[in-house]
């Protein structure tokens, strides 16, 4: 298993799972385009895509840091074609970007509801657009969208409707995606994670200090990523995978590793279905669910 001379196209790599995903790559000296819009340090949020960059270059990857707005039409494609030129084609395209709030329909304003929606289904569906004509010269491709199952249980839909149709719209584009280009042997798969994941949303946005102890590390999510990039894309697409069930499948057996505080309980993720069991040996608390 290598990423060797791979070449990742990730959208929000400049922090939390888009950046582990980028260093989990970068170790076996993949090229990563880090397209995301933080160019400028934010005032709560750690990275920006230039120390994202360095960092990966650090673990010995190449990087280009692109500024990116994936609600913009223009700036994607002119940033696949800045990553076409710099590392010659795509081999990997990483759905990541994300827009959240937890609101329900009278209290999510028209605004907030357009930029989730542009951002998750939209931004995922144009990025995979733009990248596709590439991908299809590629040896072995793929494209991972981090969405969730679609599971309609409506406990995912009444406490805040407009977030979970973002979602699963980039769900949506991975069964549908999957099946529109088998025949070019493009990989479209979905990775959620069974647990928060300690990243800036859960630390600033929903849950602080306190439901960052209750996480697992973004490795986790790496982790599983890697795995699934070098499955062959033309035997393993159209799927909807947990972190911890699909690494346990691949042979992983420490999960505590992942755990941001040995002593405390973890905490479950929204959208895993009630089917969904976890490893042997993990345990998940019950009560509030928080989105990673």
């Amino acid at each position: 298993m290598s990423l060797q001379g791979k070449t990742l196209f990730v959208t929000g790599a400049s922090r939390g799972i888009g950046l582990a995903i980028a260093l989990r790559a970068a170790r076996d000296g993949a090229n990563v385009a880090v397209a995301a819009k933080t160019a400028e340090p934010h005032k709560h949020l750690p990275g920006t895509i230039y120390s994202a960059a360095e960092e990966i270059e650090k673990a010995g990857g190449k990087a280009l840091p692109l500024t990116v707005d994936v609600r913009d039409e223009a700036s994607v494609y002119a940033a696949v074609e800045q990553t076409v030129q710099r590392f010659g084609g795509i081999d990997i395209c990483v759905n990541n970007a994300s827009a959240i709030q937890l609101t329900g329909t009278l209290q999510t304003d028209m605004k907030r509801y357009d930029l989730m929606n542009q951002v998750n289904a939209r931004g995922t569906f144009l990025t995979s657009k733009a990248c596709i004509p590439h991908l299809k010269r590629a040896a072995n491709p793929h494209v991972l969208m981090l969405s969730p199952p679609l599971d309609m249980s409506p406990r995912w839909f009444g406490g805040h409707v407009a977030y979970t149709m973002a979602k699963f719209g980039m769900s949506m584009c991975v069964v549908g995606m999957a099946e529109e280009f088998r025949g070019d042997g493009i990989a479209f798969n979905a990775l959620w994670p069974r647990t928060g994941i300690a990243t800036a949303a859960i630390q600033f946005a929903l849950a602080g200090e306190e439901g960052m102890r209750r996480c697992r590390s973004p490795e986790i999510m790496a982790d599983a990523a890697y795995a699934i990039f070098n499955k062959n894309s033309r035997e393993f697409s159209g799927n909807f995978l947990i972190d911890d069930t699909f690494l346990y499948g691949e042979g992983e057996r420490d999960f505590d590793k992942y755990k941001m505080d040995p002593n405390e309980p973890l905490m479950p993720d929204f959208f895993v279905p009630e089917s969904s069991k976890p490893p042997p040996g993990v345990t998940i608390a019950t009560g509030s669910l928080t989105p990673a």
